[in-house]
């Protein structure tokens, strides 16, 4: 049986040692995140972690999602796990209050996102991907776009994705064939086309799924600088703002990855589905880079969470598990023989491990501190702080998940 104990201690360490979070009083947020509000987020969210998706895990993943029709049905008990997310304002963490979020800083987020990865990647990856299409929205939709959606995403009421692959590109984005066609009665669009490996794209946890969708324009310039982006829902709002009718936009397979089987990731098919431009025509890729810096960090994180939680399994079969003798005579001449702790090199090798976590943690951390400073420090400061993210991000994502 897997176990797993969120690293609190090791969080608290390096917020207040290591980062001084509390110099960081004057950004948005951090004046109301004190020493007590801190250790209280951390261990709420270690209990969430521990509790109650660690043991949806093994079994989610053995089960996987299923498809029937175009509905896509999530493993027993992750409804009700993300409910409990949901309900408790966890995905809505780092959001603003005006949207009804928490507006606690981004490095919280980071710290709950990493246990929530080791306990339980597949699950956790929806309320994230969620938190990214919420920023894209954020950044670069019309004010009529955020006040639909951006409370709906940050309540967990409505989930959210990203929609860049397709059969014949994935990172040429250039080549994306998926077309917008401008409806002549409003200042919406047709989407076509077909996406694939859609993480999240089509599940049973959330009433509506709002996806960020990259299409040309019909007569848009060819390669990059004739992407634009769109929110597409699943169910159109109504004048309410609820979930309404269908839009045209449908799961038409599933794929199959490794390790995250309870995480749709999906074939999806729009047809004439309407959507509503994000941000300028042409400038698309701009706009989705903000979800993708979001993923991108989102992912080194996962690397982090796995990387823990394979730490603390191997060092607690180390401990139980017998196997030779020690190099100065036995351990415990009572056992037939000593544990796999005991010889150097088995100890060379998990503390090679726990070094790369806490240099790991501290790196995500200090990053998200980054971006606060990038979205509300001083003009010099924020620059810097920009800088530092568009190198690092892609370090993160790529480092982490190579060694993790």
């Amino acid at each position: 049986m897997v176990s797993y104990k969120a690293p609190v201690a090791e969080t608290q360490f390096v917020l207040s040692h290591v980062l001084r979070i509390e110099d960081y009083a004057s950004l948005p947020g951090f004046a109301e995140a004190g020493g007590d509000i801190i250790d209280a987020v951390l261990a709420e969210g270690s209990r969430i972690a521990e509790e109650v998706l660690l043991p949806l895990n093994q079994s989610g993943d053995r089960e996987g999602c299923s498809i029937d029709g175009g509905k896509v049905t999530t493993p027993q008990g992750f409804k009700q796990a993300y409910g409990e997310l949901a309900q408790g304002g966890w995905i809505g963490l780092t959001a603003s209050p005006d949207n009804g979020g928490q507006g606690l800083p981004p490095v919280l987020g980071a710290a709950l996102n990493e246990y929530l990865t080791s306990a339980n990647m597949a699950l956790a990856m929806y309320p994230g991907l969620s938190m990214g299409a919420y920023a894209a929205l954020e950044r670069h939709a019309s004010e009529q776009l955020k006040a639909i959606y951006l409370p709906k995403l940050a309540s967990g009421e409505w989930a959210g994705t990203m929609n860049l692959t397709e059969p014949q590109c994935g990172t040429d984005l250039g080549l994306i064939r998926s077309s917008a066609k401008k409806k002549a009665e409003d200042d919406s669009y047709l989407i076509k086309g077909t996406k694939i490996f859609i993480s999240a794209g089509e599940h049973d946890l959330t009433d509506n799924i709002v996806h960020l969708v990259l299409a040309r324009i019909e007569g848009a310039p060819e390669g990059t600088k004739g992407v634009s982006l769109f929110v597409v829902p699943k169910f159109l709002p109504d004048e309410s703002g609820n979930a309404g009718a269908r839009n045209g936009v449908e799961c038409t397979a599933l794929e199959s990855k490794m390790g995250i089987h309870a995480n749709a990731t999906c074939v999806m098919q729009y047809e004439d589905a309407v959507g509503w431009l994000v941000g300028e025509e042409h400038r698309g890729l701009p706009a989705m880079f903000t979800m993708m810096n979001e993923a991108r960090l989102g992912v080194g994180i996962q690397g982090l969470g796995l990387s823990e939680i394979a730490y603390q399994n191997a060092a607690a079969y180390a401990i139980e598990r017998l196997q030779g003798r020690a190099l100065t005579g036995p351990a415990d001449p009572d056992k037939p023989a000593d544990p796999l702790i005991v010889h150097p090199d088995v100890r060379r090798i998990l503390m090679d491990i726990r070094s790369f976590n806490e240099a790991a943690r501290a790196l995500v951390l200090w990053t998200s501190l980054r971006a606060s400073v990038a979205q509300a420090g001083d003009e010099t400061e924020a620059q810097a702080a920009e800088d530092h993210l568009g190198l690092v991000t892609p370090v993160i994502k790529g480092l982490l998940t190579a060694m993790g």
